[in-house]
C-alpha cells in the first residue's frame, strides 16, 4: 500500500481506512492479480496463458493521465479535475494493446472481453469502431508477448462466441474478486464454500439407507433401489451425455444426484449445477439437499428465493456472494437463470460461468425446454462439453428427442442434435410398466366449465388440471365449498402458492381430511410430490398428461386409479403452442401403451414435425458466424419467458410496509427479493382494465402496487374485476 499523493503511483483503487488515511492498489499489483486468477479460472479448460493475457491487459487503460486525475478526484482528492467524460473512459486501451500484440485473432478472443469487461460484451460493429482509437502516448507497451498454445479442442463456428464468453467471464470474476479484496476484505473473506464434493457423497448414501429402512414394504420401493443400484454402476462412464428416464415415483430426484455425484468426483470434477423449470420444484427439491447436506452446501440461485431468509449472518452473506459467481459444490437454479446467462452479454450474468466448467449438469423435467430456442439450447449443450468438459443429465419421466437429426416441418429448420445420449436404465428393466399405477381414459368430446365441476364434485379427492388462469378460476368457483376446496395459480403471488402447496400436503397426510378438490393450471404438474386417487387433466400434449398422471396414485396405494383426459372446447379452444401440442397427440391414432417412451418418442417427432423453426429469435444469425458476432442484440432476444404484460405487486402479509420503505430507500436487491413472492403478472390489456378502474398504483416507475386488500382473494388471487362495481351491482 502506497499514499496516492505521489504523482508516480499508477493507481488501480483507492479507499480510506478508518483513520481517514488514503490507502491505493497500485495498477500492475490489480493487473498482475487478475492476470493470475483468470489464468487459474480458464486452466479449467485448458487455455490458462489466455486467461492471464486478459488480466493483463484488462486495466491498461488506467496509465491514462485523465483517468489517474478522475480517479483521485472521485475519492475526495483536491487537484484533480483535469479530466473528461470521454477521458476517464479506459476499457479500451487494453484492447487496443491485444490488437496491437496479437492481431486480428486477438480481436474476438481477447479485444472483445477487455473493452467490455465493465459494460458488457459488444456486437461486432460497435467493436470494431472501438478498435479504430489510437493508444494514449502516456499508456506503456507491454513488452512482453506471451506464447499461446492452441486450444485443446476443436472450434466450430456455433462454439466460437461460447469461447469468447467463457473467457470474459474468466476476467470479469478475477476482476470483481481482487477489486473485492482490497476494498472490502471482509466480503472477500466471507466468499466461498469449503465443501467438496467427496464429503457430500456419504450424507447422500446414509440418507438412502435411512430411506430405505423407514419406508414401508411395497412394489415400488425395490425399483427405487434398483434405479439408484444402476446410477452408481454407470457414474464411472466418460464425461458425456446422459438420461435418466424414470416414471413418476421412481426416485429420479434422489437417484440422479447419486450419479451425478460419484460421476463428478471419478472425474475430478468441481460443482454439480441443477436446473429445474419451475420455481415450486426447485423450493422443494432445494429443500430436500438442505435436510441431506446441510444450507451450507447448498445455493439457491432463483427469483422466489430471499437469502435473507438464511438463518446466521455469515451463511446469509456468504449465499448472496455465492448467487454472484455460482463457487458453491451444489447449485439449485432455474432453466431461464441459466439459459439466458449462457446467452448473455453483461458481466454480472456471464461471471459464474466459467464456474460451470468441469461440473456436472443436471436438466430436471428436460422435456420443458421450450422448442423454440431449442437449436441453441442444445447447441450451447454440446459446445459446453466438448470446451469445457461439462458432463449432462436428462431426467423425466418423458423424455423428449434431442439426439439425432430434428426436424420440423420446415427443412431448412432441421438441425442436428446431439450425437449420443446414454440412457442409465436398460430398457429391459421396463420401468413405465413396473411402475404402472394409473390407467388413461381420454374424452374427446367437448365440455362445459359446469360438466367438469359437475364431474369433479363426485370425487371426495381429487385434482384437475388445466391450461390457463382463466380456466382454473371457471371450474374452481362452480365446486361446492365443502371439505378443503383449493384454487391454484398464478394469479396468486409466490407466497400464496407456497403455502398453499403446504397447505394441500399436509391435508392429504391427515386421515381426517375427507374431502380434499383442487383445481391448478400446469404449476403443480411435473415435479411436486403429491398423490391424488383421482387426476383430471385438460387436454394437452401427452408429455404434460403423462405429468399430470404421476399426481394420480403416486405411491402406488391403490390396485387401480384413473387419469381423464377431458375437452373444454364447448367453452373455447384451445390457444397457441397448446393446439400443436395437442394435434400432435391426436395424430396418434395406434398407440397400445401411452405410457412407453417409444410412444413418447413417436410423440415428439410428431410435435417437431409441426415446427417451422426451433430457432424463433434468430440466434444463429447473431452468433454463429465468428466474424460478425452480436453478442448485445443476441442478450436482447434470448428470453426463455417473454415479458409480457405487466408485474404487480398485491396487498398481503406485510407486503404494504416493504412498499413504504421502497418508496423511502428505493429499489435494493434484498427489498425486491422480498418483494417478489408478493408479485403476479398479468397480461397487457388485464393491466389497463384495472388501471381503469383505479385499482393500480405507480409508486416507483415502472413498479405498480395494488393497495386495496379487497382486491386480493385469498382462495383465487389477484382479482381482475372491479370489486367496488360488484358490490354496487349487489345492494
Amino acid at each position: 500500500m502506497r499514499t496516492p499523493a505521489e504523482p508516480s503511483v499508477i493507481v488501480s483503487h483507492l479507499k480510506q481506512d478508518d483513520k481517514g488515511q488514503y490507502l491505493c492498489q497500485r495498477n500492475d499489483e490489480h493487473c498482475h492479480h487478475v492476470a493470475e486468477l483468470a489464468k487459474q479460472f480458464a486452466a479449467s479448460f485448458g487455455m490458462g496463458e489466455w486467461g492471464y493475457v486478459l488480466g493483463q491487459l484488462h486495466d491498461k487503460g488506467k496509465e491514462k493521465h485523465q483517468f489517474q486525475a478522475y480517479i483521485r478526484d472521485v475519492n475526495g482528492i483536491p487537484g484533480h479535475t483535469d479530466y473528461t467524460r470521454e477521458g476517464k473512459a479506459h476499457a479500451y486501451v487494453g484492447a487496443l494493446e491485444a490488437y496491437h500484440l496479437y492481431g486480428k485473432q486477438a480481436i474476438p478472443l481477447f479485444c472483445n472481453p477487455i473493452a467490455s469487461h465493465h459494460r458488457g460484451l459488444y456486437d461486432y460493429s460497435e467493436l470494431e469502431v472501438i478498435l479504430r482509437q489510437s493508444l494514449p502516448q502516456e499508456v506503456t507497451q507491454v513488452t512482453e508477448k506471451r506464447p499461446l498454445s492452441r486450444p485443446p479442442f476443436k472450434i466450430e463456428g456455433k462454439d466460437f462466441h461460447h469461447l469468447v464468453r467463457m473467457l470474459f467471464s474468466c476476467l470479469v470474476d478475477a476482476d470483481y474478486l481482487d477489486t473485492e479484496s482490497f476494498m472490502n476484505e471482509s466480503a472477500s473473506k466471507a466468499r466461498g464454500c469449503h465443501t467438496s464434493l467427496s464429503s457430500l457423497l456419504p450424507l447422500l448414501e446414509q440418507h438412502l439407507a435411512h430411506l430405505n429402512h423407514l419406508s414401508p414394504l411395497s412394489d415400488v420401493n425395490p425399483i427405487r433401489s434398483e434405479v439408484q443400484s444402476c446410477c452408481r454402476q454407470m457414474s464411472d462412464l466418460p464425461k458425456g451425455f446422459y438420461s435418466l428416464t424414470v416414471p413418476t415415483g421412481g426416485g429420479k430426484t434422489l437417484s440422479s444426484l447419486l450419479w451425478a455425484l460419484r460421476h463428478a468426483i471419478h472425474h475430478g470434477m468441481r460443482r454439480i449445477v441443477i436446473a429445474i423449470p419451475y420455481t415450486s420444484i426447485i423450493v422443494q427439491t432445494a429443500s430436500i439437499l438442505k435436510q441431506i447436506f446441510g444450507e451450507e452446501a447448498v445455493l439457491e440461485h432463483h427469483s422466489a428465493f430471499n437469502p435473507d431468509t438464511i438463518q446466521g449472518e455469515a451463511g446469509r452473506h456468504r449465499a448472496k456472494l455465492a448467487t454472484e459467481n455460482w463457487d458453491y459444490p451444489l447449485i439449485v437454479t432455474t432453466n431461464v437463470q441459466l439459459f439466458e446467462s449462457m446467452f448473455s452479454h453483461r458481466p454480472s450474468d456471464c461471471r459464474k460461468l466459467h464456474n460451470m466448467a468441469n461440473s456436472v449438469l443436471i436438466l430436471d423435467e428436460v422435456q420443458t425446454l421450450p422448442n423454440g430456442y431449442l437449436q441453441p439450447i442444445v447447441d450451447t449443450l454440446k459446445s459446453y462439453q466438448k470446451m469445457f468438459g461439462l458432463s449432462v443429465l436428462f431426467t423425466t419421466a418423458s423424455q423428449p428427442v434431442l439426439s439425432g437429426l430434428i426436424e420440423g416441418c420446415n427443412p431448412r429448420a432441421a438441425f442436428q442434435g446431439i450425437d449420443h445420449i446414454k440412457e442409465i436404465i436398460p430398457k429391459g428393466y421396463a420401468l413405465h410398466e413396473r411402475l404402472r399405477r394409473v390407467r388413461l381414459e381420454i374424452d374427446a368430446e367437448g365440455s362445459t366449465y359446469d360438466d367438469i365441476a359437475a364431474r369433479l364434485s363426485r370425487h371426495d379427492k381429487v385434482l384437475c388440471i388445466v391450461n390457463t388462469r382463466s380456466d382454473a378460476k371457471e371450474i374452481y368457483e362452480r365446486l361446492p365449498k365443502e371439505g378443503l376446496t383449493l384454487h391454484l395459480s398464478r394469479m396468486m403471488c409466490p407466497r400464496h402458492v407456497a403455502q398453499t402447496i403446504q397447505t394441500l400436503r399436509q391435508a392429504l397426510s391427515d386421515p381426517s381430511e375427507k374431502v380434499i378438490r383442487v383445481v391448478a393450471t400446469q404449476l403443480i404438474e411435473a415435479g411436486v410430490d403429491i398423490d391424488f386417487p383421482t387426476v383430471y387433466r385438460q387436454e394437452a400434449g401427452l408429455d404434460s398428461i403423462l405429468q399430470a398422471a404421476g399426481r394420480c396414485n403416486r405411491e402406488g396405494k391403490m390396485e387401480s386409479a384413473t387419469t381423464y383426459v377431458f375437452s373444454l372446447s364447448k367453452e373455447h379452444p384451445l390457444y397457441g403452442s397448446l393446439t400443436e401440442a395437442n394435434q400432435a397427440r391426436l395424430s396418434m391414432t395406434h398407440v397400445e401403451d401411452w405410457f412407453a417412451p417409444d410412444t413418447m418418442t413417436d410423440y415428439f417427432r410428431q410435435l417437431y414435425s409441426r415446427k417451422d423453426t426451433f430457432d424463433k429469435k434468430g440466434i444463429k444469425s447473431l452468433l454463429y458466424r465468428p466474424a460478425e458476432l452480436s453478442f448485445e442484440e443476441a442478450s436482447k432476444e434470448f428470453r426463455l419467458i417473454e415479458e409480457v404484460g405487466k408485474t404487480l405487486f398485491v396487498n398481503r402479509d406485510n407486503s404494504m410496509a416493504l412498499i413504504e420503505q421502497l418508496k423511502r430507500e428505493g429499489i435494493s436487491y434484498s427489498l425486491m427479493k422480498q418483494l417478489s413472492l408478493y408479485s403476479v403478472n398479468v397480461h397487457e390489456s388485464d393491466f389497463r382494465k384495472l388501471v381503469s378502474c383505479g385499482a393500480v398504483e405507480e409508486v416507483v416507475k415502472e413498479i405498480y402496487v395494488v393497495s386495496d386488500k379487497l382486491q386480493y382473494d385469498e382462495q383465487i388471487g389477484l382479482r381482475l374485476d372491479n370489486h367496488w362495481m360488484n358490490e354496487i351491482l349487489l345492494l
